[in-house]
């Protein structure tokens, strides 16, 4: 079982950048497929970025060219790196681990959630 614990959300202007960190606890977390979804008032959960067992990194349009995933399984944690931050990106951040093989934005396809951390993208 694991326990995920993310952080490094924060208030920033547009154009900014912020890196969330998603820090795991628990045995084999290099086994596991890792996701980041995030969720605006009012919205659905929409996965963001994810990186699977065996699958390169995936990340939804609106965040390509500006966020990336990366994992250091020595230090049981996973980031998203996010650059050039809209107003849009604003949302509670979640990251998730699952067994899945291959990259998913699929909520069911993750076991294993943290609690969020807020991201306020705003001048």
């Amino acid at each position: 079982q694991l326990q995920l614990v993310e952080s490094g959300g924060g208030l920033v202007q547009p154009g900014g950048s912020l890196r969330l960190s998603c820090a795991a606890s628990g045995f084999g977390f290099y086994s596991y497929s890792i996701g980041w979804f995030r969720q605006a008032p009012g919205k659905e959960r929409e996965g963001v970025s994810c990186m699977g067992r065996i699958s390169l990194p995936a990340n939804t349009d609106s965040v390509k060219g500006r966020f990336t995933i990366s994992r250091d399984n020595a230090k049981n944690t996973v980031y998203l790196q996010m650059n050039s931050l809209k107003p849009e990106d604003t949302a509670v951040y979640y990251c998730a681990a699952g067994r899945e093989n291959y990259c998913s934005a699929r909520a069911s396809a993750y076991d294993y959630w943290g609690q969020g951390t807020q991201v306020t993208v705003s001048s």
